[in-house]
């Protein structure tokens, strides 16, 4: 029985991307730490470059925080217009390698160059001609993953960021995966990563050391994906047609809370981080989300679906804060809240997002 070939993904992630076309765009912003978004009390980072990341400013971080981090600081008013045209650039010069292309945000997408357009014999090729085009054609740089799935593509794009590209062969993968964090794996967020370590699940090895009975115990559900990523497993094809319902954000507190003003300021930071995502890849839902989980691990949710589209930051924080109120005051103590945006509205989102803005 002849074994199938593997695939030829590629995993493109734009340096950068929003700070990088604003520093493009004006010379004077070179080489100096900026910042994408309004350096106003209520403010929140979009973006930061390379040299605002040397002071530890970082996506979602509200502006003053990263003021106090950078003094140097410079904020400068996101352009999503220009960001959505240079996206479509990128994406053009995608198309002309393959027709499988799934955008994850406006700067980053898989691509399946299994059988590339321009008959290019491997991946690697292909990826290092592209991220060659998009610096002639936009004056930015790209980083580029390459594997054999999509799990391991993503990973390697950031083994050599920025401007650099970086391969995970099927001889190597699995091995590879052993070495790394689990705090790294796409699909591990914070919380989880903590859960993980406090059960002595700190890198990939430990991670596949746990049999699927005792990750589905620990997980639930998600315990067969952490059992196959943990191998290097992902068969997840590379869908064109893939559209985003949602975008949510929650957070575990490091203490039950009965404070109701503890509570609230943990639903407003989940409303920032939603709110980044949203104006990053111009996605405004209708339908907001609180989520909120007890000390006992009851979890409840409260919905609003509004009239139009939320499109300001502040329209989804006292959203938040309304349908978190109405479980006030709590029965018992509250480890986790959450909140969601969806019910997407095609007039309010403009294009359909090409591309998160994490590298």
């Amino acid at each position: 029985m002849q074994t199938q070939a593997p695939r030829k993904i590629v995993h493109i992630d734009m340096d950068a991307f929003y700070a990088s076309v604003e520093q493009r765009d004006d010379p004077s912003l070179r080489g100096r730490p900026v910042a994408v978004g309004h350096g106003v009390a209520r403010g929140v980072v979009a973006a930061a470059s390379y040299e605002a990341r040397a002071f530890g400013v970082r996506s979602a971080m509200p502006s003053v925080t990263a003021l106090r981090k950078c003094a140097e600081l410079i904020f400068v008013p996101p352009r999503f217009e220009v960001y959505r045209a240079v996206s479509r650039q990128i994406h053009a010069i995608f198309a002309d390698y393959t027709p499988l292309i799934q955008p994850l945000s406006l700067d980053e997408a898989y691509l399946d160059v299994t059988e590339n357009r321009r008959g290019l014999p491997t991946a690697w090729a292909t990826a290092k001609e592209i991220r060659a085009r998009i610096r002639d054609e936009t004056g930015l740089t790209a980083s580029a993953g390459i594997s054999y799935n999509k799990f391991l593509a993503k990973l390697a794009s950031d083994q050599r960021k920025p401007d650099g590209q970086f391969a995970v062969t099927p001889e190597m993968g699995p091995a590879w995966v052993e070495t790394l964090p689990v705090a790294r794996f796409h699909g591990v967020g914070p919380v989880t990563a903590k859960r993980m370590q406090a059960l002595g699940i700190e890198t990939g090895a430990d991670l596949r050391a746990k049999s699927l009975a005792f990750l589905q115990a620990h997980f639930g559900s998600a315990a067969v994906w952490y059992h196959a990523i943990a191998r290097g497993e992902d068969d997840r094809p590379v869908d064109p047609d893939r559209t985003r319902k949602s975008s949510g954000s929650e957070t575990t507190f490091d203490r039950d809370l009965v404070d109701p003003t503890g509570i609230e300021a943990g639903v407003l930071q989940m409303a920032d981080d939603v709110w980044v995502w949203c104006t990053k890849t111009r996605a405004f839902g209708r339908t907001v989300t609180v989520k909120v989980k007890f000390a006992d691990f009851r979890q409840i949710t409260r919905s609003r679906t509004l009239a139009a589209a939320v499109t300001g930051q502040e329209p989804l924080r006292q959203a938040s804060l309304d349908l978190v109120r109405l479980v006030f005051p709590p029965r018992t103590g509250v480890r986790l809240v959450g909140v969601t945006v969806s019910n997407f509205m095609a007039d309010a989102a403009g294009d359909l997002p090409l591309f998160s803005e994490a590298g």
